[in-house]
């Protein structure tokens, strides 16, 4: 047999998870012929296979997890595992729908979760499935990680009294981990400020006002606008703002990037984010549209909430949160007055920047939105 490797699925991606399969073992398939529905961290990618050939086996089922690189598929016949370009691999809306297409190159053991579960004797597995428990959440505490009888118990109590847990997929499973890596790695430090945007005009647009504020921040403080290596303590200061835009869905975290944002016009900003959000919610955006970002904006304040310590991403050293705009009783120019404020946040990586550099770009970011709507 000729094992067909899952490939890079966009720009080091390290997983997806199989959505489902458009072949069975037996089939005989043609050149880019599409083999299987994946779903990673952001799109639904459909495989196509790289040769002509008859299916041997399958590796996973829908559901499974498959790591990059790790087997997918084999076709009957020797040879070397297949690993080649492959023509296209589709993103898709749906599981039947198409998307965007862009060229790949192909990147052995079973689907991680099939490694795990084998991580049992053959008695534990039969206790396991006595009590209707799957092994494949299961983290053993057994040597080697071993699963024991105790943790079977364990997990059918658990079961019993709290109900079945549902594994992470896609989107959220890949935030689960952003996070994890973030409270590793960052050193976060947040101020607050108020922003009076009492002159703002009816109609103003208030993320592109956000937006352009933030690419004048950065120009006055450079150091948030930068990425950071925590292994080397080096920072690289960027001269390109790229925003990601914090977009929520119900399937989780989306952080699209609205790129070159202090050399773009307002109109052209706003018609890019539009953009963007379509392909978020149609989940044809693709990967490289969420990465490079910069600095990163959360405009929680379109729902609910007044001030945040938002989590940073590495290698980025800053991220925005603008809350709810109310309408305050404030000091204006010596006397009581209801003025219309926006509440912010910066969170920073205190390893990369200084409280003074914090406090001047928050400075920026304040006075760019004070300013009002017709400049």
């Amino acid at each position: 047999m000729r094992n067909f490797k899952l490939p890079d699925l966009g720009e080091g991606l390290p997983e997806a998870e199989i959505v489902e399969w458009h072949v069975k073992v037996g089939d005989t398939v043609e050149v880019d012929q599409v083999l299987v529905s994946v779903e990673t961290a952001k799109a639904i990618v459909e495989v196509p296979s790289p040769e002509a050939g008859i299916i041997a086996r399958l590796f996973g089922e829908a559901g499974d997890i498959i790591h990059t690189g790790e087997p997918l598929l084999a076709f009957e016949g020797e040879g070397d595992d297949s690993g080649t370009v492959v023509g296209e691999l589709k993103s898709s809306q749906t599981r039947d729908g198409q998307g965007e297409a862009d060229s790949f190159i192909i990147g052995a053991a079973p689907s991680s979760k099939r490694a795990r579960a084998n991580r049992a004797t053959p008695g534990v597995r039969a206790l396991a499935e006595r009590l209707g428990i799957s092994l494949e959440n299961i983290k053993g505490s057994g040597p080697g990680g071993l699963i024991t009888n105790d943790d079977v118990h364990r997990q059918a109590s658990h079961q019993k009294q709290l109900g079945e847990a549902e594994a992470l997929r896609g989107p959220r499973r890949t935030m689960a981990k952003n996070m994890a890596l973030s409270h590793a790695q960052v050193v976060p430090v947040s101020i607050f400020e108020d922003a009076d945007i009492h002159n703002w005009t009816k109609g103003t647009d208030i993320t592109m006002r956000l937006v352009q504020a933030i690419a004048r921040a950065c120009e006055a403080s450079p150091a948030l606008n930068c990425w950071f290596d925590g292994d080397n303590l080096s920072r690289r200061l960027l001269d390109e703002v790229h925003i990601g835009i914090a977009v929520d869905t119900p399937d989780g975290l989306f952080v699209p990037v609205l790129r070159d944002v202090n050399h773009r016009s307002m109109e052209d900003l706003r018609q890019g984010l539009e953009n963007l959000r379509e392909a978020v919610a149609t989940r044809k955006i693709p990967p490289r549209e969420m990465q490079g970002a910069t600095i990163t904006l959360s405009n929680f304040g379109t729902m609910t909430g007044q001030y945040a310590n938002p989590v940073v991403s590495p290698p980025q050293v800053a991220i925005v949160g603008a809350g709810k705009i109310r309408e305050k009783v404030v000091p204006h120019k010596g006397k009581p007055a209801v003025r219309r404020i926006m509440p912010l946040s910066v969170t920073f990586d205190h390893r990369a920047a200084t409280g003074g550099e914090a406090a001047r770009f928050m400075a920026a970011l304040v006075e760019g939105l004070a300013v009002d709507s017709n400049g």
